[in-house]
């Protein structure tokens, strides 16, 4: 196979994340030395998202080469997947837009990475080309924003805080504030998270033939919970409306494959609430989004009108600047487990508790754009530390034994151990 013209290409950098990524892309792209491109639909559009970052960044990107392509489009598409080692994908709803630009990366060996929280399409694509990539060295891997590297990225901390004993348990709490102008979301993500809702009945079909075999049993199970104030947090809490307790639970079935742990733990994911009512509140919004979603005719009123429809939560042309640059979101995380195989003994119960804080910029778009980067230069500077030569998996399986913790530290997601207790 002939060399790769471009170490990555950001695909769809037109988009409201795709603009992010190529920000990040211009941060890095000299510091580690990577050669990259633009891709999307429209020419005029895509050197003006790279005069509008060099603006933004101070990085002269006249010389940054610029591609056509389109997702309805194979021949583009695989003349955009041969230029490449790795395709940063920013095109969603990855269910009608991703499975192409897979297939397209699979033929032509080129990694391919998205930040979709479909489980869904991202369960479907392990489904159907995890062999392949297998064969190919190829890794095909989603949710590699804050969907769901953060979650991931806890993991991958806390695996190694007990590799002396055993990890039973981990909580995940998310708080998220917004700066003085606000907060919006871009209807981007609104249109992903309305058809994963709607065809949530897709997973039955899926989960079965993925999994064929249940997991083993870990016989030191919390109960979760739905409405409770947490007194370690001091905070309501409900549990978290992402993909991170699916998407670990598939790195754990990896982890458990490639023997990085012997005995599965558990993964629950919350997010903190200001109070009781915003807590309650939370509640009946979720199921109004969620009865939106259901039924077609709604379903198209929420899509058309994001704005009256969701009270200026979610919103086309998504959140200002200003808005980005001031949120900011902290992840804490709660380890349970034992200190020592010794201690593992019949009737005894956990006796460590170790908890740690990844903190870090806004959510959505700059932590999401930055994970998404430094997934693709883990793969191209790290290959020889993964565990995997290629496949469909997640961030957590992929990078388990490269820097991945301490490169998301380098881009202003950093991880604070607070406190590691053990009881004898």
């Amino acid at each position: 196979m002939a060399e790769k013209k471009f170490d990555i290409v950001v695909y769809g950098a037109t988009g409201f994340t795709g603009q992010y990524c190529v920000d990040e892309m211009a941060r890095v792209a000299e510091t580690e030395g990577l050669t990259w491109a633009v891709a999307g639909r429209n020419m005029a559009k895509l050197q003006k998202v790279l005069n509008e970052s060099s603006a933004r960044t101070g990085k002269s990107l006249e010389e940054i080469p610029i591609l056509i392509a389109d997702s309805s489009s194979t021949k583009s598409l695989d003349e955009m997947a041969k230029q490449s080692r790795v395709v940063l994908n920013c095109v969603g709803p990855y269910r009608f837009y991703g499975e192409p630009v897979v297939r397209a990366c699979l033929e032509n060996s080129t990694h391919h990475l998205d930040i979709s929280g479909e489980l869904q399409y991202i369960e479907k694509m392990q489904l159907l080309y995890n062999g392949k990539a297998k064969e190919n060295n190829t890794f095909i891997i989603g949710a590699t924003g804050f969907d769901s590297v953060p979650a991931d990225a806890g993991v991958l901390f806390m695996e190694e805080k007990f590799k002396d004993g055993r990890l039973t348990n981990i909580e995940s709490f998310a708080s998220f504030k917004a700066g003085p102008k606000g907060s919006a979301v871009n209807t981007g993500t609104l249109e992903s998270a309305v058809y994963a809702v709607s065809n949530y009945h897709e997973m039955k079909d899926i989960r079965p033939l993925l999994y064929p075999e249940a997991m083993p049993k870990n016989e030191y199970k919390i109960s979760k919970r739905v409405l409770f104030h947490d007194e370690r947090m001091n905070k309501w809490c409900v549990p978290f409306v992402g993909v991170d307790e699916q998407i670990v639970y598939r790195t754990i079935r990896d982890h458990l494959a490639v023997k990085k742990i012997e005995k599965p733990f558990q993964y629950l994911a919350y997010m903190i609430m200001p109070n009781v009512f915003a807590a309650v509140g939370f509640f009946f919004f979720m199921a109004y989004i969620g009865f939106m979603s259901y039924f077609s005719v709604t379903r198209s009123l929420l899509l058309k009108f994001p704005k009256i429809f969701t009270l200026g939560l979610f919103k086309k042309g998504g959140p200002t600047n200003e808005q980005v640059n001031g949120s900011s979101f902290s992840m804490t995380f709660v380890g349970r487990g034992f200190d020592s195989v010794e201690n593992i003994t019949a009737g005894a119960k956990p006796n460590r508790v170790v908890t740690a804080r990844l903190n870090g910029p806004e959510a959505g778009y700059l932590t999401t754009s930055a994970s998404m980067v430094q997934c693709g230069v883990i793969i191209l500077k790290e290959s020889s530390t993964m565990p995997h030569k290629g496949g469909v998996m997640t961030a957590g399986a992929a990078f388990s034994g490269t820097n991945i913790i301490q490169r998301l530290d380098e881009r202003n997601l950093k991880f604070t151990l607070i406190s590691d207790t053990s009881s004898k």
